[in-house]
Order: structure tokens, then sequence, then C-alpha cells
């Protein structure tokens, strides 16, 4: 796959997002469905499930 064929995420600025700033929001998304996944095992309710269970 060619470079020119990728698209490449843009930043706020419209430059595009360097490495370490994408592997940043990686990990803050790992990091938030992994806190999900915790409180699921531990049998906590996950926000908006009360109004599932109705």
């Amino acid at each position: 796959m060619s470079e020119e064929s990728v698209p490449r995420p843009e930043g706020p600025a419209g430059r595009p997002k360097g490495l370490l700033e994408q592997m940043e929001e990686l990990m803050a998304a790992l990091n938030a469905d992994l806190s999900a996944l915790a409180d699921l095992q531990a049998g906590a309710p996950a926000p908006g499930a009360a109004d599932e269970a109705r």
C-alpha cells in the first residue's frame, strides 16, 4: 500500500497528527474501554443500563 492512498488524520489546526499524539489518543480510548470492562466484570451497572432493564 502506497503512502498516497492512506488518508492522514489531521489535527484541529489542519496539520497531520504526530505519532505520539495518535498513540496518546489510542491509549486514552483503551483505558476507557478497560475501565468499562472492569466495571462490567465487577458487576457494576454500566451507564444507561438502568434504562435498558425497564
